[in-house]
């Protein structure tokens, strides 16, 4: 669905309030009756039954009627709220083309009040390429009960936290300004992805640049788990920065040091296939690519790092993150 800002700009507060009662409901209810969303909003009698119209016709919220007639967010709805919050709060003042798309986000170009250009990225779990999500992260623990909304605003709330803790350690991130629901406004990093771009001035340099990224993560305590070529941005001057943290791991998690071997490994199956380049020169195969593997002594030893890492995956209670760590931080 089609982010069309205007129509923000002309809803009114009655019907915000309504949209507002929604989400409400949908905290204990998948469709929220009609009955309680009136309720919630507290308008004059048959206040809310006429704004639910005007967010159907621009497709606000969805109607259902398969087991009782109610109501409930689309992901459309759920983005006015969150760009409401953010005008509210003065830290926008428009929305400008969108800038990228994946299976999990989408992102923004938007203009704060002093003219500068931020990126706003919208999660967008659930989406139907990508709807195990549920079993391949951690944002639900032990609930058996979810919607995608709420997952969303989970991932949102983590990535801020990743990328503002890492920008505070030196990491190049982009900088992280403020989270509202399921939306992350930060800095708008110039370059292009990775994967987009064919040939480099140093692919050697760049290359040290990028594992030697990967390696300070887990000194830090933590594996990025979706380190590749659609993650990584670079600009004219081949400097490198990291975006997309949903996903990062406690280097403490059962499945770290996996985790670990595939984003190194993602990396020198890249530079080899896009430009030819391996540590040392030499064309050597990779695990995945060729039987034939010869060994790199120059790879980073997972092992190692995990013996003397840090922290921040505690600071930032990362999954495989136990309640006993937690105690252990606190003292």
């Amino acid at each position: 669905m089609k982010l069309d800002v205007n129509v923000l700009r002309y809803l009114s507060k009655d019907e915000f309030r309504v949209l507002t009662a929604v989400e409400m409901g949908m905290k204990n209810h998948e469709i929220v009756p009609a009955e309680l969303i009136d309720r919630i909003a507290g308008l004059k009698t048959g206040g809310a039954y006429k704004n639910i119209r005007t967010l159907l016709r621009h497709k606000l919220v969805h109607h259902d009627s398969t087991k009782y007639d109610g109501y409930r967010l689309t992901n459309l709805g759920y983005d006015f709220l969150a760009i409401k919050t953010m005008v509210n709060r003065g830290l926008i003042v428009g929305v400008g083309r969108q800038i990228g798309v994946g299976k999990e986000s989408d992102i923004f170009e938007v203009v704060a009040e002093d003219g500068q250009t931020l990126a706003l990225k919208l999660h967008r779990l659930g989406r139907t390429s990508f709807r195990a999500v549920k079993s391949k992260r951690d944002y639900l623990k032990h609930r058996s009960s979810f919607n995608w909304l709420y997952l969303s605003r989970l991932a949102a709330l983590k990535e801020f936290a990743f990328m503002k803790a890492l920008h505070e350690h030196g990491f190049p991130t982009p900088k992280a300004v403020d989270w509202n629901r399921h939306c992350v406004l930060m800095t708008l990093v110039p370059g292009y992805p990775l994967v987009q771009v064919k040939e480099l001035k140093n692919p050697a340099l760049v290359f040290d640049t990028v594992i030697s990224l990967i390696v300070r993560l887990a000194e830090h305590g933590l594996i990025h788990c979706d380190f590749n070529e659609f993650n990584l941005l670079i600009d004219d001057d081949e400097k490198v920065t990291m975006i997309d943290f949903p996903q990062m791991v406690s280097i403490s998690h059962r499945n770290a040091e996996s985790y670990f071997d595939r984003d190194v490994d993602c990396i020198y199956k890249f530079f080899l296939k896009r430009f030819n380049y391996v540590p040392g020169g030499n064309a050597r195969t990779l695990q995945g690519i060729d039987n034939n593997v010869d060994e790199d002594d120059t790879r980073p030893d997972f092992v190692n790092l995990a013996r003397t890492a840090g922290a921040l995956d505690k600071e930032l209670a990362a999954s495989g993150f136990t309640h006993q760590n937690q105690e252990d931080l606190d003292q």
